[in-house]
């Protein structure tokens, strides 16, 4: 049956901008014009007795909460993607703010200090994830001549004991 359908020669219907198969279009022609209007804004088809409320449902201006105007079908994807007050976590303390305000709190809350608990110093906050990796740059062995000296602490841990 459906490669039946499949095969069938079809026209455009002018009201609704579907397919129709030709058997079927002058009756579906009459149905449609009498009964389905084209949204003039979405360019979509609805029955006519729907046509108010879609455009009240989907249509009506609202304000969000940054104060922009948008159609109401579009505020969801304007919170999410867009909008300067949607919140957003800080890479550092997990903190949710609003995007406006991430930057300045990430510089400031990356440029804090905490003690790496394996080799004993201050490491920028910023710094803690690839704390490690900065050391396999400098070398296991040696490190460069520009480097903090080797600090010790309750246990004799250098630089590179940081490594597992």
């Amino acid at each position: 049956m459906a490669e039946f359908l499949d095969d069938q020669e079809t026209r455009l219907c002018d009201n609704c901008k579907k397919e129709i198969p030709v058997f079927n279009f002058t009756i579906h022609e009459i149905h449609c014009q009498r009964n389905i209007g084209m949204c003039p804004i979405c360019k979509e088809p609805f029955p006519k007795s729907d046509m108010e409320t879609h455009m009240a449902a989907e249509h009506c201006q609202v304000t969000c909460k940054c104060n922009k105007k948008l159609e109401k079908r579009l505020l969801k994807k304007h919170e999410e993607t867009e909008c300067p007050l949607r919140l957003a976590v800080c890479q550092h303390c997990d903190l949710e703010l609003s995007i406006l305000k991430l930057k300045e709190h990430e510089d400031y809350c990356g440029a804090r200090t905490e003690l790496c608990g394996n080799c004993g110093r201050n490491v920028l906050v910023k710094d803690l994830k690839t704390h490690p990796e900065l050391k396999n740059k400098r070398g296991r062995k040696g490190i460069e001549a520009n480097s903090p000296p080797k600090r010790v602490v309750k246990t004799v841990q250098t630089w590179t004991s940081c490594w597992p």
